[in-house]
């Protein structure tokens, strides 16, 4: 019952669909009393294209998933001078509800033009970027809208059973669990919050920008505190300000203050479901994770 009355109430939340995510009318009641950490923002084109550095690369890959029984995609960003012979850590980047592989690197987020950035500026360890569709169904298209729910619940078993796997025999990545980082925007940022703190044998960095109602109460994200205080090396996330799902992020930062568990929740001010508010995160959350 509590999964049907939860698909209904994302079902109202989609009022159009297009490159920016679906709009999301206020959910979850009243605010939730939290304390946020600081806001400072980020240095004017910190996401515009600069001439006279080293770019990186994306490039298009296919792999075998066994959860789903089909050939599915993924865009891998590979930083300037990628270099075969050295480890690079990863991070998994995923999408919102309404998109796909494509979502951050054509249809906004232009994270190839963040992360080039932040390595000529050094700001960064040496990573790879993994976008993958989080959408583990046959047909992962974005056709798919609301009916695809479940198969965005099954997704850390593709993730986790076939694409890191492939990941690492593929490229030159570190294959522990201290250079792996999960993130997302929307839909993604509640899916990184579940499967990151759900395998901490796995991710040892967790982000969520602008979290999405399919977040885990925190009691369920974290029913062993000392687990998490040992285990795991980052919780951060964000939010717009004038975002109604705030909460979905709120309730787990006032979870974690009052049990002692390090976490991040900035409040960006006076944004709502967007990507401002998720090239942000990006660009903070990279130059916190491996190192």
């Amino acid at each position: 019952m509590k999964k049907i009355y939860f698909a209904a109430l994302l079902c109202l939340s989609v009022i159009t669909a297009n490159a920016q995510e679906p709009q999301i009318p206020m959910f979850g009641g009243p605010q939730i009393d939290v304390k946020f950490n600081e806001y400072k923002a980020a240095p004017q084109g910190f996401d515009q294209e600069r001439e006279g550095i080293a770019k990186g690369t994306v490039q298009l890959i296919e792999y075998q998933s066994e959860s789903v029984g089909t050939t599915r995609k993924a865009n891998v960003y590979l930083p300037p001078e990628y270099d075969a012979k050295k480890k690079y850590s990863v991070l998994y980047l995923l999408h919102g509800i309404g998109g796909d592989e494509n979502e951050w690197y054509r249809d906004g987020g232009v994270p190839h033009i963040i992360m080039d950035n932040l390595y000529a500026d050094g700001k960064i360890a040496d990573m790879i970027v993994v976008m993958p569709n989080g959408r583990a169904q046959k047909d992962d298209s974005r056709a798919g809208g609301m009916g695809s729910f479940r198969a965005f619940g099954d997704f850390d078993k593709d993730l986790i059973g076939s694409l890191i796997p492939y990941i690492e025999k593929n490229f030159s990545v570190y294959t522990d669990k201290n250079h792996r980082a999960i993130a997302g925007l929307s839909m993604g940022g509640g899916q990184s919050l579940n499967f990151g703190l759900g395998h901490m044998d796995v991710f040892a960095y967790v982000g969520g920008f602008s979290s999405a109602p399919n977040t885990m109460r925190a009691a369920q994200l974290i029913p062993d505190v000392d687990k998490v205080k040992k285990e795991n090396k980052l919780l951060w996330m964000v939010c717009g300000g004038a975002d109604g799902l705030m909460n979905n992020s709120a309730q787990l930062k006032a979870f974690c203050d009052e049990k002692g568990i390090p976490c991040t929740l900035i409040n960006y001010p006076e944004q709502g479901h967007n990507f401002v508010v998720w090239k942000y995160g990006l660009y903070n959350f990279a130059q916190l994770i491996f190192k």
